[in-house]
């Protein structure tokens, strides 16, 4: 049950749209609360993939538009990691663009930087203000000696004032983020909502959670906005006490764990989707393996011979169960999708293959890529290949 719940507070209990107009899209950016950004483009970048998982083949020039066009619908700012977030989170998060520009809960040389560096960051700043929207690439840096920074410095101003809320992405250019001031990227309507005390703040971004994952352990919520482990165990009190929070057991977990009131609990999930690497749903690793007993990690780090799976593996889920993997590769001079290798759970049902190259097919569709081309490695690859030569 803990498992379907999950995937129905992710988006999965419910069939996919015809079409997956801006309202669909919305809908599915406000339930998961955030798109964990990626620069990985091996197949497709991480913030497109969660849509496509829930909803099927969507205009990715809409979530283009509504994070880095006008009117602006989305923003940039660390959440999980860096994330797009709905506008309305802005107020949430500025707690913690206070604490950054206080030099807490930011790495340490960049706090170390943002004490010492105060004029190149002031430097960095008025530039922005003046001249507009600028990548670091547009920085020159200073000749001879005596400047305040270098490129990896400018880097730094700019990832500090990022981080303090002061600039904010205005657009992309080559995946490179663009900055501007925050005031003249986000709309007026929102810059003028009150700032709630970190306390409440934090609460909100926990209910966020909660709704996000169905049921969760205190870690789970925790961990999806990054929240304080010292913090947070006092705030999931307060929200217990208010019934916002129903503290439950979950058989075969070993901490206690929260469910939304409002979680829905399908007898029956039919879903059918391939999941980014930093989907929430599989982006706490311990989480995904207590849900469904799979035991993923990515390997891009990893030498190649010594990977496990391959170099950029997405989960294929399967009614309620994730039940084999593939590692995809996006040729797009040849408009190909490459199946790399494939391996299957031991649970995995006979329609596996055929399910898994439907859902590769319309991948490859969405990507405006004209054929899949499955290699037979892997422990699933030759059955794989086998299916897709008989159904051709």
């Amino acid at each position: 049950m803990a498992r379907r719940i999950a995937l129905a507070a992710q988006g999965f209990g419910e069939a996919r749209p015809e079409v997956a107009d801006w309202r669909r899209m919305n809908r599915a950016i406000n339930r998961l609360g955030l798109l964990q950004i990626d620069s990985v483009s091996v197949s497709a970048r991480a913030h497109y993939m969660p849509l496509f998982s829930r909803l099927g083949p969507y205009p990715r020039e809409a979530l283009e538009r509504a994070a880095w066009g006008k009117p602006r619908k989305l923003f940039e700012y660390w959440a999980h990691e860096a994330s797009l977030l709905p506008l309305e989170t802005q107020p949430l998060l500025r707690w913690r663009m206070a604490r950054a520009a206080a030099g807490e809960g930011i790495y340490k040389g960049l706090a170390i930087f943002g004490r010492e560096q105060a004029p190149a960051i002031a430097a960095v700043l008025e530039r922005i203000a003046a001249e507009g929207p600028l990548s670091s690439g547009d920085f020159e840096a200073p000749r001879g000696a005596g400047g305040w920074w270098g490129w990896s410095d400018t880097k730094r101003a700019l990832e500090f004032l990022f981080w303090s809320g002061r600039i904010t992405t205005a657009t992309r250019r080559s995946f490179a983020r663009v900055y501007d001031l925050t005031e003249r990227v986000i709309p007026p309507a929102i810059m003028a909502l009150p700032t709630p005390s970190p306390a409440d703040a934090q609460r909100a971004l926990l209910l966020a959670s909660a709704k996000a994952l169905g049921v969760a352990t205190t870690a789970d919520l925790r961990d999806y906005f990054r929240l304080s482990a010292s913090e947070t165990p006092p705030l999931l009190a307060d929200l217990v006490e208010a019934g916002a929070l129903l503290p439950v057991t979950v058989e075969g977990w070993s901490q206690p764990a929260f469910l939304d009131p409002e979680a829905r609990r399908p007898r029956r999930i039919a879903a059918q989707a391939l999941l980014s690497p930093f989907d929430p749903l599989v982006f706490e690793r311990a989480r995904a393996e207590r849900l469904f007993g799979f035991r993923y990690r990515i390997e891009i780090y990893t030498p190649a011979d010594r990977r496990v799976h391959g170099y950029y593996v997405l989960p294929f889920l399967l009614g309620d169960r994730l039940v084999a993997r593939v590692d995809l590769k996006a040729d797009r001079k040849a408009g190909t999708l490459i199946v790399l290798s494939a391996h299957a759970e031991p649970h995995a049902p006979p329609e596996t293959a055929a399910s898994l190259l439907a859902e590769l097919r319309s991948m490859a569709d969405w990507l405006g890529l004209e054929r899949v081309t499955v290699l037979p490695a892997g422990d699933f690859g030759p059955r794989l290949a086998d299916v897709q030569a008989l159904a051709a």
